[in-house]
């Protein structure tokens, strides 16, 4: 395929990935971000091996390990019982990987600096709220004050899970808020002591109620380890939490679990808790004329499997396969489809599921999974199939060719 000229907008971890895998392949690209400079917006997530297998695709991979924090075990307790109601171990999958947690603002840094260093044009200050087409029918991006980028060969949205561009999709998603959100901040790993460094751990009060502990290790080389402290919450239940004060809160906190005392002791102001509310919508097709979907765009969910950069980064891998293998645009884009379609509708499926176990007001299905889903955890088979899950490898395609040669196969193309 001839190199296209490629507007991406949204410069979040999907975007800025997106970028650097194109600009390789000899296209030339465009990132347009709505802060008048780039940053990050998020808590502590986790980078799995399908997620951290693309980082290394990218070249980056040793570059994210150096700051976060290796991940051996999923852990979690019931509350007041202090019944193991999660166990899930990287060991279970006999390959010696494991999962990382990072900052999100360390693994925009890592993007962003390789992305400075390919020189990619980036426009900040540019609020995308709607799309355009000229006589030819290619796209044009609008910004809030009216101002047009473009034509463009084709348009990237990266803009996450409320972009105003998935009206342009081929078929549209069904949306669904999710009643549950979470109340996070970041916290100095040193006072979290009693917490073992190498996994998250977690504490449940029926599925009403959830805590959480992840250490992030650092932003930058150099800074001191850091950690994402959690707290489930409805996002209805906001207003009522901040009435009732902070000091009442971590009085409640503490009664539930005791060694998160030293981290809520750093908790002094409200504004130190983030609100983060969640949807769930997967597009049943994620591109349409000319534009084509990936990250949170493409499809949404809540975060208990831990996926949601993975899954962005499985696509921008995707998609670069994709238009590097056809030879015409929009078979490029059904190839991108079809090669990530089972995977996504199994994570957004799994996902569905299991949350509700997890974060909902139901009292039986904390009572089934503290009764049967947590004793067959314990079963070898199934936990290397939970293994595998949190892995984010079911129904992954192998393809093993490297980043190296989809960028010469990609150049020698543009050269032909």
């Amino acid at each position: 395929m001839k190199p296209l000229d490629i507007a991406i907008a949204g410069c979040g971890v999907a975007g800025l990935a997106a970028g650097l895998a194109l600009a390789r392949q000899g296209h030339k690209i465009q990132i347009f971000d709505q802060f008048e400079a780039p940053r990050a917006l998020g808590s502590g997530l986790m980078l799995q091996p399908a997620g951290l297998d693309v980082l290394d695709w990218l070249g980056l991979g040793d570059g994210m390990r150096q700051l976060g924090a290796p991940i051996d075990r999923l852990f979690g307790r019931a509350i007041p019982s202090g019944r193991i109601v999660l166990d899930v171990r990287y060991a279970a999958l006999a390959n010696g990987r494991n999962g990382l947690a990072v900052h999100r603002s360390a693994l925009f840094n890592v993007l962003f600096e390789a992305a400075k260093k390919l020189r990619l044009s980036i426009e900040t200050g540019a609020r995308i709220t709607r799309l355009a087409r000229a006589q030819n029918g290619r796209p044009l991006l609008i910004t809030e004050e009216g101002r047009r980028f473009g034509p463009f060969d084709l348009v990237i949205d990266a803009l996450g899970g409320r972009s105003p561009l998935m009206v342009e999709a081929s078929a549209p998603a069904r949306r669904r808020i999710l009643s549950y959100g979470a109340l996070w901040t970041t916290l100095p790993w040193g006072v979290a002591k009693a917490f073992d460094g190498r996994a998250l751990e977690q504490c449940y009060e029926k599925a009403s109620v959830m805590i959480g502990v992840l250490p992030v290790g650092k932003r930058f080389a150099g800074d001191e380890p850091q950690t994402t402290f959690f707290w489930s919450l409805k996002a209805k239940d906001y207003p009522r939490w901040q009435a009732e004060g902070l000091a009442a809160w971590r009085t409640k906190v503490a009664g539930l679990w005791p060694e998160t005392e030293p981290l809520l002791a750093e908790i002094r102001d409200p504004d130190q808790m983030v609100l983060a509310s969640y949807g769930h919508h997967t597009l049943p097709l994620p591109y349409g004329p000319r534009i084509v979907f990936i990250g949170d765009s493409a499809h949404a969910t809540s975060p208990q499997l831990g996926q949601g950069a993975n899954m962005a980064l499985l696509d921008v891998r995707g998609l670069a396969e994709a238009l590097a293998g056809a030879g015409e645009l929009n078979e490029a884009l059904g190839h991108y489809a079809r090669a990530r379609r089972l995977h996504i509708r199994l994570y957004q499926t799994l996902s569905a599921v299991f949350t509700p176990f997890y974060q909902s007001d139901s009292t039986l299905l904390p009572m089934l999974r503290d009764g049967l889903v947590a004793p067959m955890s314990r079963i070898p088979l199934v936990a290397r199939g939970l293994a595998r899950i949190v892995s984010g490898d079911l129904a992954l395609g192998r393809n093993h060719e490297s980043f190296e040669s989809l960028a010469k196969r990609g150049s020698s193309a543009v050269s032909g």
